[in-house]
């Protein structure tokens, strides 16, 4: 078992360097439709057979990205990800190794960006997208379609790193990405009270998240460029949010009845931006809500060794996305519940322990009969090396408060 902080690092130092060999560039559960024998078939224009297709090699127990001539690639949300944990293990080290890597990352970050057009009334709109075509139960987003998910985890980046730094280019970028938000996604749902945002400017999903995370886009734009209307319109996400959280304290995927599942990483997510919504925005408080969205996550998510499940029903697939955003959710929750501390350490180590392949990469899933070792470099390797350095560095935090005599 890996018991304390030195061993935890050595488990992030692996990773990184194995991520760093390889350019940070790989496979992704969703690259699926780059490729190339799909992409020259006519099976390409129909959106039944893209769903079939991308499920097909996302679901195989085999990798079939090689014979299916599918290249590795560098990702936004992914590139975003590494520098996340680079600026955490700065932020814990003070080593300017970290930041260096942190910096070339973000540099490597916004050489990703989405510049859109802009009209006489807009100055300069940037956001983010996916290096594959992707094809969602409801529509379908061909590569580079600016999209809220990598828009949001780059715009932290750039958040976290203007602070460290004070870099003008990182605050410049994530005001643009505001802008986008504010102009360029569908909002579905927009009332007095409450706003949803889409998941791109192509659809008019409502997805719970993925509107929150447009929230903390705009709260940290707000905070950063002082522009009050950004907290009212991300106060706004909130209270969708909040008015869709079911009776036992959980959330559905989305509000369609096809997206009426609950799962664990998207449960987190839910909970982690209204913590950080609640922060950010003056005046703004949702204690009860958080309170009983993490009773319910709490209890039916984690068994008694850690083991992160699926499902709120069913365990499997034991997947690396459900440990790692479980894990960096509960860092920063712990802060509003002394129990989510504890309950990452044991899904680290148990993630370590059944995840973990001996080349410091990690596996995508434990079904139930079956391991699926495919390292894929978003899903897996960069959202499990931010999970580790942020677990590292708030378990560095709490003993520093410890060692100074506070109780």
């Amino acid at each position: 078992m890996v018991n304390d902080k030195w061993s935890m690092i050595n488990v992030y130092d692996e990773l990184f360097a194995f991520c760093e060999a390889e350019n940070f560039a790989g496979y992704d559960p969703f690259d699926g439709l780059n490729s190339r024998i799909f992409q020259a078939s006519p099976l390409k224009n129909s959106r039944f057979a893209r769903l079939a297709w991308l499920q097909m090699v996302k679901r195989s127990a085999k990798n079939l990205r090689p014979l299916l001539k599918i290249e590795k690639g560098v990702n936004a949300k992914g590139i975003a990800l590494f520098a996340l944990a680079e600026l955490s293990r700065f932020r814990a080290t003070q080593n300017k190794k970290h930041a260096a890597n942190a910096k070339n990352l973000l540099e490597k970050l916004l050489e990703l960006k989405i510049e859109l057009p802009k009209d006489k009334y807009i100055k300069q709109k940037s956001a983010f997208g996916y290096n594959f075509d992707w094809q969602s139960r409801v529509f379908f987003a061909p590569q580079g379609t600016p999209t809220i998910v990598p828009t949001a985890f780059a715009a932290q980046a750039l958040t976290e790193a203007y602070r460290l730094f004070g870099n003008e280019d990182y605050r410049q970028t994530l005001v643009e990405t505001a802008r986008f938000i504010e102009n360029d996604l569908q909002r579905p749902v927009q009332n007095e009270t409450e706003i949803c945002f889409s998941y791109t400017p192509l659809d008019y999903t409502k997805i719970y998240n993925a509107s929150l995370l447009a929230g903390e886009v705009l709260a940290n734009a707000g905070n950063l460029a002082g522009n009050k209307r950004y907290f009212e319109l991300a106060e706004k996400t909130a209270h969708f949010a909040i008015n869709h959280q079911c009776e036992n304290g959980s959330w559905a995927y989305g509000a369609k009845s096809k997206q009426a599942w609950v799962d664990n990483f998207h449960t987190a997510y839910v909970l982690l931006s209204l913590f950080r919504l609640q922060k950010l925005i003056p005046n703004f408080r949702c204690e009860k809500t958080i309170a009983k969205g993490l009773e319910y996550w709490l209890e039916n998510f984690f068994l008694a060794d850690g083991t992160p499940k699926y499902y709120d029903r069913e365990t499997f697939p034991v997947d690396i996305h459900s440990a790692s955003a479980a894990i960096v959710a509960l860092c920063e929750l712990n802060g509003f519940d002394a129990r989510c501390l504890p309950l990452a350490e044991r899904v680290a180590h148990w993630t370590i322990e059944n995840m973990r392949d001996a080349h410091g990469f990690f596996y995508y899933q434990k079904r139930k009969k079956t391991l699926i070792k495919t390292p894929f470099m978003r899903w897996s390797n960069a959202w499990t090396a931010f999970a580790i350095a942020r677990l590292i560095e708030v378990k560095n935090n709490a003993e520093q408060f410890l060692n100074e005599g506070n109780l």
